[in-house]
C-alpha cells in the first residue's frame, strides 16, 4: 500500500500573499487544520492552525485590540508559514509516511512528485487507512490465534483450513512477538462459534473470537 492510496487529493491551497485572516476563513469553511502554500504551482510552504496561533499577539501584549487586528490584517501567509516542509512521494510506502511523521513529530506530509504537489497525507488519513486495512467497517468474525511454534507455511495452512469450511477471509494481521506469534483473522461469516470451533478442532489456540460490526449496524 502506497501513500497515494490514502492521501487527500482534493486540496485547498493558498498563496504566500494570502492574508492570514483569509487562510483562517478557508480552514473554517472546509473544516481543515492546514493549508499547503503554492507559488507558481510549486510548494513553497505550509500554514497550520498552530502556526497562525503562534503568530497571534499574546494576551499579555500591550497592543490594543485595534492595533493587534491592524497588524494581523497586514500579515500574510508568507510571513509566518513553515518554509522547510518535509514531503513524501506518492509511491512511498504508507509505513514510510507513518515513520517520517512519527520521527519528526508532525501530523501532515505534503505528497510531492517532482515539483508538483499531488496531495496531502495527515494523521487522520493514517487512522482511516488503519481502519480499512484491519477491516473494521466490513463486519464479520474477528478471531485471534496464538501460535507458539511459528513455521514457514503456517498462514497457508490456516487459510486453507478456513477455505475448506467456506469461510471468506477479509483481513489477516500478523504480530510476531518474542514468545509467540499472534494472528488476527477477520472472516465474512458472523457465526463466531463455528469459526472458533473449526480452528480449535485443528489444534490452534484461539484466544479471542468476537463479532465485529459494520458502521451501519
Amino acid at each position: 500500500m502506497s501513500v497515494s492510496d490514502f492521501m487527500t487529493k482534493n486540496l485547498v491551497v493558498v498563496a504566500p500573499e494570502t492574508p492570514i485572516f483569509d487562510a483562517i476563513d478557508l480552514m473554517k469553511q472546509h473544516d481543515i487544520h492546514r493549508l499547503p502554500v503554492l507559488k507558481h504551482e510549486k510548494l513553497v510552504g505550509l500554514i497550520t492552525e498552530g502556526i497562525i496561533q503562534a503568530a497571534m499577539p499574546s494576551q499579555a501584549t500591550s497592543l490594543s485590540v485595534y492595533e493587534a487586528n491592524y497588524l494581523l490584517n497586514k500579515t500574510t501567509v508568507g510571513d509566518v508559514m513553515e518554509k522547510n516542509v518535509l514531503t513524501i512521494a506518492p509511491d512511498a510506502l504508507l509505513e514510510d509516511a507513518i515513520y517520517k511523521m512519527r520521527t519528526n513529530k508532525i501530523a501532515v506530509l505534503p505528497v510531492v512528485e517532482g515539483d508538483t504537489i499531488k496531495g496531502i497525507i495527515t494523521n487522520n488519513d493514517i487512522f482511516a487507512a488503519f481502519l480499512k486495512i484491519t477491516g473494521y467497517n466490513d463486519g464479520g468474525t474477528r478471531v485471534t490465534l496464538q501460535i507458539s511454534e511459528d513455521h514457514v507455511g503456517i498462514l497457508a495452512e490456516i487459510t486453507q483450513l478456513l477455505a475448506e469450511h467456506n469461510f471468506s477471509i477479509l483481513t489477516i494481521v500478523v504480530n510476531r512477538m518474542e514468545l509467540a506469534t499472534i494472528v488476527e483473522i477477520q472472516v465474512q461469516s458472523r457465526n463466531v462459534e463455528t469459526v472458533k470451533e473449526v480452528l480449535s478442532a485443528a489444534g490452534y489456540l484461539v484466544t479471542a473470537a468476537v463479532l465485529t460490526n459494520t458502521v451501519n449496524d
